[in-house]
């Protein structure tokens, strides 16, 4: 059997569209919108929105100012906007319609935190199994898959706004990993809580991976942990006892599958 994954699609359409050329399925580990495009101004939901000059100073305030000033100039845009909420829901459907119709192979799939999991069933058609704290059984293995991102500690999500990442309490996570039974491929979107494989070389920050992960592989040992989350990580894999844990790659740059066999 041969299976491609892929993670951070970023609104890669076109390179999804190849994704599962030769394999028998393909798997998503999330993040297919492109909220903030950092490298092309005038890509992603924000660039549609604001264009390219606006998203430009964006990415330099990102770079180079204080939180306060970031906060501000993203306020200003926001402002100009009669309906925020309504702008940014118009143009999540316009990109995951785009997205969806480029999958083309079985494809079983788990929403990121750059994800609206609650508009998948709409848009995933034949073919495609959206998965979230549940096993699918595929050429004779067990995958299990966990969607979402980790809450950082102490920090309360907002329950309005024009937008909400999939970002899940601790508690929450933990439930929904200790779910998954015999698991053979363990697939998330965020990395288990091993340092290498958590830290961002470019970002020069840690991400928050996950401990239940890790004491899921090192109970139910299954064959490979496959993720993604860190678009530039320390090490791209490492091995907790048996288990391969792979990060698959920021596929919005490299527009190369990760490739499972057996």
């Amino acid at each position: 059997m041969r299976v491609h994954v892929v993670s951070d699609v970023h609104g890669n359409a076109d390179a999804l569209k190849r994704a599962g050329d030769g394999a028998d399925a393909l798997i998503v580990l999330g993040d297919l919108l492109d909220f903030v495009d950092y490298r092309e101004h005038d890509k992603g939901i924000m660039g549609a929105l604001f264009g390219a000059e606006k998203v430009g100073e964006f990415a330099r305030l990102r770079r180079e100012g204080t939180r306060d000033e970031t906060v501000a100039f993203s306020r200003s845009l926001w402002a100009t906007l009669a309906d925020p909420a309504a702008a940014v829901g118009e143009a999540i459907q316009d990109q995951y319609a785009v997205l969806f119709g480029a999958l083309t192979a079985p494809t079983f799939a788990t929403p990121g935190n750059v994800d609206d999991p609650s508009l998948w069933p709409e848009f995933a058609g034949d073919g495609i199994r959206v998965l979230d704290g549940e096993v699918a059984e595929f050429g004779g293995l067990r995958f299990g898959f966990i969607g979402g991102a980790l809450l950082p500690p102490n920090v309360v999500p907002r329950r309005n706004g024009f937008w909400r990442p999939y970002l899940r309490t601790r508690e929450e996570y933990d439930t929904a990993v200790g779910a998954l039974e015999n698991v053979d491929v363990l697939c998330t979107h965020v990395p288990p809580a091993v340092p290498e494989l958590t830290y961002d070389v470019i970002a020069r920050r840690s991400e928050i991976g996950s401990a239940a992960l890790v004491g899921l592989i090192r109970e139910q040992r299954p064959r490979w942990s496959v993720f993604g989350h860190v678009h530039q990580p320390l090490s791209a894999r490492t091995r907790l006892g048996r288990t391969e844990c792979r990060n698959v790659g920021h596929f919005k740059e490299t527009a190369q599958p990760y490739v499972l066999r057996w």
